[in-house]
């Protein structure tokens, strides 16, 4: 059985969408919201265009949703990526985790804030000894709990424990592939919400003589996006990624959606950085996390240790931090020496 940990959009997302085929317990941490979301069968705040399936099961209870899982089952944390090392701990310490063959993995993507770990290395000091699973790939929540066609992917450094997220997930309009990649996955899906951000300032920035709304064009944004392609996998090599994950599901294909996607929150932050409003202010009308904010910094600091050259991600940091106006980020990547593209 699946048990989800974590009733925000994408959670309650996957949860719905794998409850239409077997049953699955979403766990929220509010009683009120899952209180809520049992008796009116939608995620009102996060999700309220969406009707919960009669198989779905929402409790603020912890361990009962950890026990749910039951041994061979799979448990998948959506919290945001800053919690996951609380909520991976917490789910160590109950009786369900302990001696049993269950499953652990992720949903959330990004860089944590502050330490710079990615999900694979918090969950390496928090469960010692277990082969975790991360899922990941091109996927609007919103799309997912309609049944829109989708496609994921599972990674583990255990095919077996990665077979386990195919089971609880696959189905027709829900494709699951498997990768023995879990780096390579998590680095393209950290930092594809960073290159979002850079790529939906150039479509928000005014261009002389293009006309209103139009921003620099659509060839400016292809190769934005094949440039941050570029500065993703140079990152995930030095990380210790294959080079062709980065050409899959969790790579281009989130990058690609997420960058030009109407339903990305971190796009939607670069256009109204590009129309001048204030970071905070955007943050606050969103009301959703945009990890792409929080990742950035992360991303470009891992990416100097590692001697690895990331221009569009400092573009964004300092943009995000307010030393750099949109436009003057973009001149000073158009102001770059020419060389050779690989």
């Amino acid at each position: 059985m699946l048990t989800v940990l974590g009733a925000g959009a994408w959670g309650t997302a996957l949860a719905a969408h794998a409850a239409r085929r077997h049953p699955v317990t979403l766990w929220a941490r509010d009683p009120a919201q899952a209180q809520s979301m049992q008796r009116t069968r939608r995620n009102e705040r996060y999700l309220p265009e969406v009707e919960l399936p009669d198989g779905l099961r929402v409790t603020a209870d912890f361990d009962a949703a950890a026990a749910d899982a039951g041994p061979g089952g799979l448990v998948l944390v959506a919290t945001p990526m800053d919690a996951l090392e609380a909520t991976l701990s917490r789910w160590a310490e109950s009786s369900p985790a302990r001696g049993d063959p269950t499953a652990v993995g992720w949903l959330c993507k990004g860089f944590r804030e502050g330490s710079g770990e990615l999900g694979h290395e918090i969950a390496a000091r928090v469960l010692p000894g277990r082969s975790p699973v991360v899922v990941s790939g091109p996927s609007f929540a919103l799309e997912v709990a309609r049944g829109q066609p989708t496609a994921l992917v599972a990674a583990s450094a255990d095919e077996a424990v990665a077979r386990r997220a195919v089971d609880a997930l696959h189905d027709a309009t829900l494709r699951v592939y498997t990768s023995s990649d879990p780096v390579g996955v998590e680095v393209g899906g950290a930092v594809k919400n960073v290159l979002a951000i850079a790529t939906g300032i150039a479509d928000g920035l005014p261009w002389p003589g293009a006309g209103p709304g139009i921003g620099l064009g659509l060839n400016a944004r292809a190769a934005l996006v094949t440039r941050g392609l570029a500065e993703m996998t140079r990152l995930g090599l030095a990380m210790g990624a294959r080079a062709g994950t980065f050409m899959g599901l969790s790579g281009l294909g989130d990058l690609v959606l997420t960058a030009t996607g109407a339903l990305s929150r971190n796009r939607q932050v670069g256009l109204a950085l590009a129309a001048g409003e204030p970071l905070t202010a955007i943050l606050a009308r969103l009301g959703h996390v945009a990890e792409g904010v929080r990742s950035a910094p992360q991303v470009l600091h891992r990416a100097r240790r590692l001697g690895v050259e990331m221009p569009i991600t400092e573009a964004v940091v300092a943009v995000l931090d307010g030393a750099l106006a949109p436009s003057a980020a973009l001149a000073r990547l158009l102001e770059r020496d020419a060389r050779a593209e690989s």
